[in-house]
């Protein structure tokens, strides 16, 4: 129960004693006193107009009946809510309203979002005395991200003062004035040339649904945040995207990447390698571009102060051992949160070095080591501990050694085989023990002219290394066709920028090695029927075959995880471990699998997604309470006042600059530079500020079992025509 000063007021209304701070209006002491009293133009967040005239009221010692939402309360003040005189007035003020409103909005059921439906059944209103005949507006449909119905506008004025008063971008305007007044934009300029900064306010607000969202609906709360902010719902971690994007825009760079620290423990990595689905759910990208949200993250973990250890705050011991198999990011992730809840945690590393696919599979070009490490070390520093070239090929002696509970996160390190003739000929290599003997500094020879088999980020990654290995021609053959390449569109495009030639619709059909040249026999393909990747199966051609002649040949068709038999876990036809979808639970008790080993080869991302999964099930599994995530800076709402920006709407994405050509090809220096800090607020400011919605505060509607009821009680009598309060508004 909310709770007021000692100097409260206290005034009655119909019959009962009710308490209200000072300040407030009569609508507002009724409704935080749970007594409803009709209303429609007003909203919490809004500052009161009175221009519906459905919460009217009749106030001893005040002439007339006035509206409750513009009146304030005073201490002793006796009201009373309704009586025949209130209830025909305001039923005729409602049916004024909705004169002009569709006929079908008494009865439609498709919007249930519509206070005006609502309302409607509320007063028992079902029809329309004092309809207008005007002439249908064409629904305007030139707006992004929602759609503008004029026919159902009742001019009630909420998203004019919402835009105006609250966002303070004032994109919208009362039009004209008496019988041709409109809500619109100035010249009836589409939003984006008015100014509008698409946050959604308005549509939020509308009462109507003379506003709605464009192909967005929604059942529950959790399903229309996830609609209303894709970004931070689309990311498996659950990043929480505009918070950290508004902190970059308002100059805080440590807090910024704290709230990203605050899910996942790699965020100089995630902002050079995340394959980054939250950028292309944005709905920036609806107007012209999406937020640059990787880069963004790169730029705020780059400069970061290590603002978010102040605030990590760690538990008292728990004294159960856990043992962690494989350093890539789903075992570093579950290593790094059960510590950080005090469990004892022992990663084992076959590897020299940690890292997983990170290290071993990453080139630096694109993930430079020193930045891998870095986070690493922090990971180890919160108490996790380490032991490397240490291939653990059965689980018994970890649960001898006192291990309560085994994560395996062991990745898809495994080559896929084409299966073709002459595949194991000499020159003929697999891609994954490639790139991980270029990425632990051994000497690699692959000659002038080298093809690269798949379509793949690692058949990308292997192209663009043959070229800084001194490959003087690279050749990427792909059986489908570049829409259909599982490799990221950036990857691909900065393959093509740095001289790598693709093949598309083609495919190897024999192999073979004459006096030390690797002679390729392939096939063009055509595309098919979807199959089961939803991508079209491509199809030989017969007649179509044709050769081709490399140094070395580099097959780069996928990756298997390699589970080792002993350690008796299910696994499918993929060599893929067998898990709860829920607690990523095994079939042995006491063991749980994720990341790669799981889903074969995914996204860091995805694999940090299934290391946060694993420490909340390995907790719960082992009495903790599964709570893996505390705030490392206070949680504070974003600004309501967005302001007017010229030409908001046509800002385009800020671009990331890159090293030279000349350096690409004689070096494994990092090809993306870095945002700074002007750049980087200047993006962050494009942000449409989607997640602002989610603060407005809901509407007070009647309650539902009187709404349930009208449909039984006998309904007054139409008016004929409006009162003469009425006649001339």
């Amino acid at each position: 129960m909310e709770s007021y000063p000692t100097d409260a007021i206290t005034l009655t209304i119909d019959e009962k004693e009710v308490k209200a701070k000072k300040g407030m209006t009569v609508l507002e002491a009724a409704l935080g006193a749970n007594m409803y009293i009709p209303n429609l133009c007003y909203h919490p967040d809004l500052s009161p107009s009175g221009a519906c005239r459905l919460c009217i009221v009749q106030i001893n010692g005040i002439r007339g009946l006035p509206t409750a939402c513009t009146t304030p309360a005073e201490n002793g003040m006796i009201v009373h809510t309704d009586s025949p005189e209130i209830s025909r007035i305001r039923r005729a003020a409602f049916q004024l309203l909705i004169a002009s409103h569709p006929t079908d909005c008494l009865t439609c059921n498709e919007n249930q979002r519509c206070e005006l439906q609502i309302l409607a059944a509320y007063l028992g209103i079902t029809e329309q005395p004092f309809r207008k005949t005007n002439e249908k507006v064409p629904v305007d449909l030139r707006n992004p991200l929602f759609v503008r119905d004029p026919n159902k506008c009742i001019l009630c004025g909420r998203c004019v003062r919402i835009c105006q008063d609250v966002r303070k971008v004032g994109a919208i305007s009362f039009m004209k004035r008496g019988t041709d007044t409109f809500i619109g934009s100035a010249f009836d300029r589409p939003y984006a040339e008015a100014g509008c900064r698409f946050c959604g306010a308005c549509v939020e607000v509308c009462p109507t649904g003379a506003l709605t969202d464009r192909d967005l609906k929604w059942k529950t709360f959790a399903e229309r945040e996830a609609a209303l902010i894709p970004c931070k719902h689309t990311c498996p971690a659950g990043v929480d995207v505009p918070r950290y994007i508004r902190l970059i825009n308002e100059g805080k760079i440590a807090e910024a990447t704290a709230v990203v620290r605050e899910k996942v423990p790699f965020p100089r990595v995630l902002g050079r390698i995340c394959i980054h689905p939250c950028e292309d759910e944005c709905r920036r990208g609806e107007l012209n571009d999406p937020i640059a949200i990787r880069p963004l993250k790169r730029f705020a973990a780059d400069h970061d102060n290590g603002l978010w250890k102040q605030n990590l705050k760690m538990r008292p011991p728990t004294g159960k051992k856990i043992a962690i198999v494989g350093s890539g990011p789903a075992g570093l992730t579950a290593a790094y949160f059960l510590a950080r809840v005090r469990h004892s945690v022992t990663v084992f590393e076959a590897l020299p070095r940690l890292g997983g696919m990170m290290l071993a599979g990453i080139p630096e070009f694109r993930l430079p080591r020193d930045v891998l490490e870095a986070e690493i070390e922090e990971i180890k520093n919160i108490g996790v501990d380490v032991k490397t070239n240490t291939r653990i090929e059965s689980l018994e002696p970890l649960f001898e050694q006192g291990y309560e509970a085994i994560f395996v996160a062991v990745g898809a390190h495994q080559c896929i085989k084409m299966g073709v003739d002459g595949e194991d000929s000499p020159g003929v290599i697999d891609c994954v023990p490639f790139l991980r003997n270029v990425n632990l500094g051994k000497k690699v020879k692959l000659g002038e002219k080298v093809a690269v088999i798949g379509g793949g980020n690692a058949a990308i990654d292997a192209a663009r290394t043959a070229l800084r290995l001194g490959a003087k021609e690279v050749t990427v053959i792909y059986r489908r066709t570049r829409a259909d390449m599982p490799a990221s569109t950036e990857e691909v495009d900065e393959a093509l920028r740095e001289g790598v030639d693709i093949h598309f619709l083609a495919t190897p059909v024999k192999m073979s090695n004459e006096d030390g040249i690797v002679r390729l026999e392939c096939i063009r393909m055509k595309l098919g029927e979807l199959d089961a990747t939803g991508r079209p199966r491509p199809i030989p051609i017969k007649g179509s075959e044709f050769a081709m002649e490399f140094n070395t040949v580099i097959i780069a068709i996928g990756q298997m995880p390699e589970i080792p038999a002993e350690f008796g876990l299910e696994v499918d036809r993929g060599n893929r471990v067998q898990v709860d979808s829920f607690t990523l639970a095994t079939n042995r008790k006491g063991v749980f699998a994720g990341g790669d080993a799981v889903s074969g080869p995914a996204s860091v991302i995805e694999a940090v997604a299934s290391g946060r999964k694993a420490a909340i099930a390995i907790d719960k599994y082992l009495g903790g309470d599964g709570v893996i995530d505390e705030p490392l800076i206070p949680f504070e709402e974003g600004d309501p006042c967005l302001g007017q920006i010229d030409d908001f709407a046509s800002w385009r994405r800020q671009k990331m600059s890159t090293i030279s050509m000349e350096k690409r090809r004689n070096s494994f220096e990092e090809v993306e530079l870095c945002f700074d800090k002007e750049t980087a607020i200047k993006e962050a400011e494009r942000c449409l500020r989607c997640n602002l919605r989610l603060q407005i505060s809901p509407t007070i509607l009647p309650p539902m079992e009187t709404k349930l009821s009208t449909s039984k009680r006998k309904q007054p009598e139409p008016e004929k025509e409006p009162p003469a309060a009425f006649i001339g508004i």
